[in-house]
C-alpha cells in the first residue's frame, strides 16, 4: 500500500513539474514574442522547457517571425521607393507645367482670332487644374516623406483654430459662406506638432469650400474636439464615409486629387488624436478630437 502511495506521489510530483515547465515555457514565448515584435533582432525564441512539443512550437513562432520580418524589410523599402517616386513624380509634372503656363502667357499676347483665343483660355483653364492637382500632390509626397511634423510641444488648440480660420476667412467669404465660430474660452492644451495642427484644419477648412452649400459653422468644445459642419446636398452617407479615403473624389471631374482630409487623418492619427465624418439630415459634421495630456 506504501509502495503505491510513493509511486503516485512520485507521478503526480512528475507531472505537476512538467506542467510547471510547460507554463514557464508558455510565459518565456509570450514574453520573447512581444520583445521581438517590438524590436529588430536576429536572436531566436529560447525556452528553458526540454519538452518537445514546446520546442517545435516555439521554433515554429520562430520561422514565423523571420518571414514577417523579411516582409516588413520589402515593404517599408518599398514606401521609401513609393514615396521618392511621388515625389520624383510631382516635381517633374510642375517643371514642364511651369513651362506650358509661361508659353501660354506669351501665346495671349499674339493677335489671335476669335476661336483661337476662345480655345487658348480652355486650355489655360485646364492648365490651372493640373497644376493645382500637382502641386497637392507635391505637398502629400512632402509630408509623407519629412519628419518635421514628429515633433511635439504644447499648443493652444484654440489659437491655432482661430489662426487657421483667419488665414481662410478671405476665400471662405469669396465662396459667399458666413463662417459662425464657437470656441470655448477655456484654453484647450495638447501636445502637438504646430505645422500639423494647422494642416488638419486648413484641410478641413478646404473641403467645406468645396462642399458646403453657403454655411459653415466651427465648434470647439472644452473637452478639445472640434467641429465643423456645414450642409452638402452633393454627399450622401456613404460618400462621407469614404472623405477619408486617399484619391477619392466626390465628383470625377473634381479639381481635387481628394488627399487633402487623406492628409489630416494621417497626421491626426501620427498625434494620437482621431477625425472622423459623419452624415446626418443633408449637413455634413467632421470631427477631430486629440488626446488629453491626463490621457
Amino acid at each position: 500500500m506504501w509502495a503505491v502511495l510513493v509511486i503516485l506521489l512520485l507521478v503526480s510530483g512528475s507531472l505537476l513539474y512538467k506542467v510547471r515547465a510547460v507554463h514557464k515555457a508558455a510565459d518565456e514565448i509570450r514574453m520573447q514574442l512581444a520583445e521581438h515584435m517590438e524590436m529588430d533582432t536576429n536572436t531566436g525564441i529560447d525556452i528553458s522547457c526540454s519538452d518537445r512539443k514546446m520546442r517545435e512550437l516555439a521554433a515554429g513562432l520562430d520561422w514565423q517571425l523571420k518571414l514577417l520580418r523579411k516582409k516588413q524589410l520589402l515593404y517599408t523599402r518599398g514606401d521609401q521607393e513609393l514615396k521618392a517616386a511621388v515625389t520624383n513624380i510631382s516635381h517633374d509634372i510642375r517643371t514642364p507645367l511651369t513651362a506650358v503656363c509661361g508659353y501660354l502667357s506669351l501665346l495671349k499676347e499674339e493677335q489671335m482670332s476669335q476661336d483661337a483665343v476662345q480655345y487658348v483660355k480652355i486650355i489655360e483653364n485646364r492648365t490651372e487644374a493640373l497644376k493645382e492637382l500637382a502641386e497637392e500632390l507635391f505637398r502629400y509626397s512632402v509630408i509623407i516623406s519629412a519628419d518635421s511634423y514628429h515633433e511635439k510641444e504644447e499648443l493652444c488648440v484654440n489659437a491655432v483654430l482661430e489662426e487657421s480660420i483667419a488665414g481662410y476667412y478671405g476665400a471662405i467669404v469669396k465662396a459667399g459662406i458666413q463662417p459662425e465660430t464657437e470656441i470655448t474660452e477655456c484654453a484647450v492644451k495638447r501636445m502637438l506638432n504646430r505645422q500639423a495642427a494647422a494642416r488638419i484644419f486648413s484641410n478641413i477648412l478646404s473641403n467645406a469650400l468645396k462642399y458646403s452649400d453657403g454655411d459653415l459653422k466651427i465648434r470647439l468644445d472644452a473637452d478639445g474636439t472640434v467641429c465643423f459642419s456645414n450642409h452638402a446636398a452633393k454627399l450622401d452617407q456613404v460618400q462621407a464615409g469614404h472623405l477619408f479615403d486617399r484619391f477619392y473624389t466626390v465628383e470625377s471631374g473634381c479639381t481635387s486629387t481628394g488627399l487633402g482630409l487623406s492628409i489630416a487623418r494621417m497626421l491626426t492619427e501620427e498625434m494620437q488624436g482621431k477625425i472622423w465624418a459623419e452624415y446626418r439630415e443633408g449637413e455634413l459634421y467632421i470631427y477631430v478630437s486629440f488626446q488629453s495630456p491626463k490621457g
